[in-house]
């Protein structure tokens, strides 16, 4: 007898070591060929449902890790028909083998929306959401992070998991104590949220703002991140919603985010600001009077790189509304930082977006357009026009954003080196200023004299009866005919011309 059992207890040691071992060869990436090649999938397999339940979890363990690892290895836990497995045992089993079954699921869908359907029609979105009841954190938060795996993919696929009933239970893990089940909530919650204003509704319609709001102040950095990027995305597809998240008084408290230790939760906080300023001018004046330029503007001046790309923006759509919001923009010292990052930031999507934001300040008004002047912004924006590696976009942001604040800007001196560098299709903005103002500017008419600006005009050779060549005859009424000639390119040459008796005929 005692033999008989000896080998069964000899097998059983023997099935536990081997998952034991393929769980921990499974950690390391340069392990997972041998692994697949050594055909592991199909020994597994049969492994969850083994009568002993250390051995179907460390099974289940080791599938997660080598789904997690590539798409190919993914597919092969669907083609090998492990999911349904996997689905029924989570209804089964005991809460360590239903952690680790969902950590299977979230590693299947995580890779491609094909995957993460896969595992929606194994029934994967019932047991999950079943499991989002249990008792336990440790597997609400497994059951969770798979949910917002599958829902993070698109539309449809986040639809199926609203339609599951996960999204109330979603808020209600946000209230629970546990900080990383908090996050992963709220992460979940985000990837629903992110892809249309009808799944943002569901969100908010299930009271998600009310519990994720006053996060925003607590001490954990990685939680801040996720509820900031949420509340971004709830309030980043209408006024209406925008106004949802506003009405949770998370203003002037995400304005001290801009100045978090954490990276991640800086970019975050901008996303959410710039996603609530864009919508309408009242917004953008609930985040004026909060103090939010001027912690932005910091924000952009302290920040390089991507991250710097919310905070640019938020300054732009500030602007863009009116003549006094875009003062208090200028008022609070935006331009600086903007003008640095045209200059100095290596990406050209970056370098756009400032140009963008420049154009949306100056374009209002001649004093809007003289700020952009004093700080030498002009010839910053030329430069990136005519830089030959600047892509299209940037050249077009550039180019606009001169047009715009040119065509306002009476401060001539600021409008004379671009006679010299600018192309003829910015040229001719900045010839039209000089024929507006002149005729009315004794002082100016003076100076664009003195200073060689008439004379470049009068060496530009525009085409007969384009819109430059009016400009041009504009200026050159302005001035009596002496003058004019004094300045005009041939001149010296008809002087020299009179004293060549040939010349005259004599």
């Amino acid at each position: 007898m005692r033999a008989v059992l000896q080998v069964f207890e000899n097998y059983q040691k023997a099935r536990v070591n081997f998952v034991q071992t393929v769980a921990e060869l499974a950690t390391r990436p340069q392990n997972i060929e041998a692994l697949q090649n050594a055909g592991v999938m199909q020994l597994l397999r049969p492994l969850l449902l083994d009568n002993v339940p250390s051995i179907q979890q460390s099974a289940a363990l080791a599938l997660g890790r080598l789904a997690n690892y590539n798409d190919e290895l993914a597919e092969a836990v669907v083609s090998n028909e492990i999911l349904p497995q996997l689905v029924y045992s989570l209804a089964e089993q005991n809460r360590f083998y239903k952690k680790a079954a969902a950590f299977v699921l979230r590693a299947v869908a995580k890779h491609s929306p094909q995957l993460a359907q896969a595992v929606v029609d194994s029934g994967a979105l019932d047991a999950l959401v079943g499991c989002m009841e249990e008792f336990d954190p440790g597997v609400k938060e497994a059951a969770a992070w798979a949910l917002g795996y599958i829902a993070r993919h698109n539309g449809e696929l986040a639809q199926t998991v609203v339609d599951a009933g996960a999204v109330p239970l979603l808020v209600l893990c946000v209230q629970e104590p546990e900080l990383t089940l908090k996050r992963i909530a709220a992460s979940a919650l985000s990837d629903i949220c992110k892809h249309s204003p009808e799944l943002a509704q569901a969100v908010v319609d299930a009271g998600a703002v009310a519990y994720l709001a006053p996060l925003i102040q607590s001490p954990d950095g990685k939680l801040k991140r996720q509820v900031c990027a949420c509340l971004a995305q709830i309030a980043k597809h209408s006024v209406d919603l925008a106004e949802v998240v506003v009405e949770a008084e998370v203003f002037p408290k995400i304005l001290n985010l801009l100045k978090d230790m954490d990276v991640y939760v800086r970019k975050n906080a901008a996303t959410a600001i710039r996603e609530v300023a864009k919508h309408t001018p009242e917004l953008a004046q609930l985040i004026v009077n909060a103090g939010g330029v001027g912690a932005m503007v910091d924000y952009v001046a302290e920040a390089r790189g991507n991250a710097r790309l919310p905070g640019i923006m938020t300054l732009g759509y500030i602007s863009a509304f009116s003549e006094t919001l875009a003062l208090a923009v200028i008022v609070s010292k935006a331009i600086p930082p903007l003008v640095n990052a045209v200059v100095t930031e290596p990406e050209d999507h970056l370098k756009s977006a400032a140009c963008w934001s420049l154009g949306q300040i100056g374009r209002h008004s001649p004093d809007h357009a003289k700020a952009l002047a004093d700080a030498n912004v002009f010839p910053k924006l030329l430069a990136v026009l005519l830089h030959d590696s600047s892509s299209e976009d940037l050249k077009t942001k550039a180019k606009r954003a001169l047009k715009s604040v040119i065509q306002k800007c009476v401060h001539l001196p600021a409008l004379e080196p671009l006679l010299h560098d600018a192309p003829e299709n910015i040229l001719k903005y900045a010839v039209h200023q000089f024929a507006k103002v002149l005729p009315h500017d004794v002082a100016a008419r003076r100076s664009f004299v003195t200073s060689g600006g008439l004379q470049k005009v009068l060496e530009l050779q525009p085409e007969p009866g384009s819109k430059l060549a009016d400009f041009v005859n504009a200026i050159k009424e302005v001035y009596p005919p002496e003058i004019v000639d004094y300045y005009s390119p041939n001149y010296s040459k008809q002087l020299l011309d009179m004293l060549d008796p040939n010349a005259t005929g004599e």
